[in-house]
Parts: structure tokens; C-alpha cells; sequence
């Protein structure tokens, strides 16, 4: 079989090119989907009160996820997939894998519910990265095997290069609003209600701390005076 045999499937009569299907898939199916379990995850986060719990710290490690998957994201979406921009989403996947667990073992230690759905919704957020990162490395077989090779004989291996076909400004505002209503803004929030209540959690602490010292001086015994 062919390469352009392979490419192709005919099974009613309707020709699908799979490498255009495939990126269709990626760019309006994988993507957008990948927005929801995101806010179903910052509900369980309200539901069980990360602000009197884990806190600005679990809360800034959201962030920091959040940063390790959409950086790559942004990179694919302007420029073409090549040895540089592979072991950026490769570094990015296995940073991510490894957060998300730093992520739970702070909710657990914080004694932060972590219910059965949230760990179900947990293992979306995990899986879908490398679900989108295997099919676009099938998409782009010669890449990895110049990835393989360290890129030799590619001048532009080590470089980012702007898409040759730019996706449409209408896309890409999409996806930008897309980012800032499911992510941006409930994630903005989450760490805004953390700081507010570690403040003033804060402050009640130097409160009882300044009362304390207070009854412990009113309490200590006192030297009787003597009469000369």
C-alpha cells in the first residue's frame, strides 16, 4: 500500500483524507473539549473549599499547569511542528504529569476532599495531553524521526517557524475566548479567593496571638509591696 493509499479511506465511496480529518479533530474536537473538564475541575475546587484548605498554594500549582499545557498549545498554534517545538510539548507533557501529582498530594496533605469525580475529572486533564500530542506526532512522522536523528540536516530543526498555513484570525479568537472564559477568569478567581482568605486568616492568627500575649501579661503573678 501506498502512502497516499494509506492516507486515504474509502469505505462508502466518500474519500477522507486522514491527516485533514485528524487535524480537524485536534484543532475543533480535542481542543475545545479540553476547556470542560477544566471548569468541572475548578467546581469540585469551589465545592470543597480550596481556600480554607490547600489554599494560595494548590491554587498557584493550578497556574502553574496551566502554563506547562498552554504554552506548548500557543506555540503549535502559530508555528509548524518541528524537532524544537516536538521536545517543547514533549518537556511540557512530562512536566505537567509530574505536577499533577504534586497537585494531589498537597490537596491530600491539606486535608482537601478529594472526591471520586474529581479524580475522575482529573484523569481527562492527564490524558488528554498526550492523547493530542500522540496524534499529532503521527500527523508528523518525519519530525520525530528528525527529532530522533537531533534534527541533523534540517536547518530550521531549532527554530520556531510561523505556520505555513496560518490558522484563521477567527479561530484564534475563539480559542482566546475560549481560554479566558473557562480558564483565565475562573482560575483568576480561585487564586483571588485564596489570597483573600490567607489573609485574613492571617490577620485573625496575629490577633490571637496579640490577645494571647496580653492574657498571659495580665496573668502573671505581681510582687506584693511592702510597707517601709
Amino acid at each position: 500500500m501506498s502512502t497516499d493509499q494509506a492516507s486515504r479511506i474509502s469505505s462508502t465511496g466518500v474519500t477522507v483524507d486522514v491527516g485533514d480529518a485528524t487535524t480537524r479533530y485536534l484543532l475543533y474536537g480535542l481542543l475545545p473539549s479540553w476547556f470542560v473538564p477544566g471548569v468541572a475541575d475548578w467546581v469540585m475546587h469551589r465545592r470543597t473549599r480550596i481556600e480554607d484548605t490547600a489554599g494560595t498554594k494548590e491554587s498557584l500549582i493550578h497556574s502553574l499547569m496551566m502554563a506547562e499545557v498552554g504554552i506548548p498549545i500557543a506555540l503549535t498554534l502559530r508555528y509548524e511542528v518541528n524537532p524544537l517545538l516536538l521536545s517543547v510539548q514533549l518537556g511540557g507533557a512530562a512536566v505537567h504529569e509530574a505536577t499533577a501529582l504534586w497537585d494531589v498530594r498537597t490537596a491530600v496533605e491539606s486535608e482537601r476532599e478529594v472526591k471520586p469525580i474529581e479524580q475522575h475529572i482529573h484523569s481527562f486533564l492527564e490524558s488528554l495531553p498526550f492523547g493530542a500530542l500522540a496524534a499529532l506526532m503521527c500527523l508528523h512522522a518525519d519530525q520525530v524521526a528528525s527529532l530522533v536523528r537531533g534534527g541533523r540536516g534540517d536547518p530550521d530543526a531549532w527554530r520556531l517557524v510561523p505556520r505555513r498555513r496560518p490558522l484563521s484570525p477567527g479561530y484564534l479568537a475563539g480559542i482566546a475566548a475560549a481560554i479566558g472564559t473557562c480558564v483565565l477568569l475562573p482560575y483568576g478567581e480561585e487564586l483571588l479567593r485564596c489570597v483573600r482568605a490567607g489573609r485574613k486568616k492571617d490577620k485573625r492568627n496575629r490577633k490571637g496571638h496579640r490577645a494571647s500575649c496580653v492574657s498571659r501579661f495580665w496573668s502573671r503573678p505581681r510582687a506584693s509591696s511592702r510597707s517601709s
